[in-house]
């Protein structure tokens, strides 16, 4: 148990994203790649980029866009055409 102060796991923002908090422990070779990428990013925006900005655009460029959730009720229609496994409910 430690004394440091708890950020918030997750947080609404005011665009309509969310930003959540966590820890991940990785090599010193990804933090350095990582350190690139922030350097490539740094001047194709002209102005100082974090690392975790860097984590976020790298997350954000590898991935198909997330769709936002839909309301209760809304599924995607691959979803809720999928074939039950026998057995399940």
């Amino acid at each position: 148990m430690t004394n440091a102060p708890q950020a918030q796991a997750m947080q609404a923002l005011p665009d309509g994203e969310a930003e959540l908090a966590l820890v991940v422990r990785i090599p010193w070779e990804d933090v350095a790649r990582l350190g690139q990428e922030a350097g490539r990013l740094a001047a194709q925006m002209q102005r100082p980029v974090t690392l975790d900005e860097a984590v976020s655009y790298r997350l954000r460029s590898t991935r198909p866009s997330a769709t936002h959730a839909k309301p209760a009720g809304e599924q995607p229609a691959a979803v809720s055409a999928l074939p039950r496994i026998s057995g399940t409910a």
